[in-house]
C-alpha cells in the first residue's frame, strides 16, 4: 500500500482578508453615505438611533459603576424603551427606504408614533 498524498491548501493570507474587510467597509459606507446624501429624514432617524444606542450604553455603564440595582424597574423600564424605541425607528427607516406593498409613508409614521406611544405608556406603567 501506498501512502496516500494530501494536496496542501494554500492559507488564506492575512492581507487578502484585510483587503476584503476594508473593501466591504469602503463599499457599506459608500453605499450609506448615497444612501442619505439627500434624505434628511433619514439623517434624523440614524441620528436619533445612535443617541438611543449611547443612552442605552450609558444607562447600562452607570448600573456597573455603582454596582447597585435599586431603582431596578427603573433602569429596565429606561433600557426597555431605548431598545423598542431603536427597534421602532429601524422598521420605519426601512419602511421610508423599501416601502411596502398597500402601506404609504404617511401611514408608516402613523404606526411608528401610535406603537411608540404604546411603548412609552407601558414603560411608565412598569416603572409604577
Amino acid at each position: 500500500m501506498a501512502p496516500v498524498m494530501q494536496k496542501k491548501k494554500n492559507p488564506v493570507q492575512k492581507d487578502d482578508i484585510k483587503k476584503d474587510f476594508a473593501e466591504a467597509i469602503n463599499l457599506a459606507l459608500t453605499s450609506y453615505k448615497n444612501q442619505i446624501k439627500n434624505n434628511r429624514k433619514l439623517r434624523l432617524i440614524d441620528i436619533f438611533a445612535a443617541m438611543l444606542v449611547f443612552i442605552g450604553i450609558f444607562q447600562t455603564a452607570f448600573v456597573g459603576i455603582i454596582q447597585d440595582n435599586y431603582p431596578f424597574n427603573a433602569f429596565l423600564a429606561g433600557f426597555i424603551i431605548c431598545v423598542g424605541q431603536f427597534v421602532l425607528l429601524m422598521c420605519l427607516r426601512l419602511q421610508l427606504t423599501h416601502p411596502f406593498e398597500g402601506i404609504s409613508k404617511s401611514k408608516a409614521f402613523g404606526e411608528f408614533v401610535i406603537a411608540s406611544l404604546i411603548l412609552h405608556f407601558t414603560c411608565l406603567h412598569f416603572i409604577n
